[in-house]
């Protein structure tokens, strides 16, 4: 028979997800592979929200409301990074954090 799924279980996968989001972020220069870390740490942070809410007030959507405007907020927010990444691209011809640096002032 299969065991249903605990929430421990489902907040250790999310905790998986979020340390390697935040691994990658810290140890890649690449802009793209800095972006996808970032939505792995959003992502993480939307299974906590979906778990608690099922675990904890089933009744209840604010955890799937919650997660859809994270969701909404990621998507603008990759978008607006990508145009970024393109940008810096087609005037320096790379997308490492090093060259990028003249774009701090």
């Amino acid at each position: 028979m299969i065991n249903e799924i605990t929430l421990t279980d489902i907040l250790f996968v999310s905790t998986a997800l979020f340390f390697i989001g935040v691994y990658g972020f810290f140890t890649r220069r690449n802009m793209i592979t800095m972006l996808m870390s970032i939505e792995l740490i959003l992502n993480s942070v939307n299974i906590n929200f979906v778990a608690f809410n099922k675990y904890l007030f089933p009744q209840h959507l604010d955890g799937i409301f919650f997660t859809i405007f994270i969701i909404t907020i990621a998507a603008a927010e990759a978008a607006v990074a990508i145009a970024i990444i393109i940008n810096l691209y087609r005037s320096h011809r790379s997308i490492d954090v090093e060259d990028a640096s003249e774009l701090k002032y």
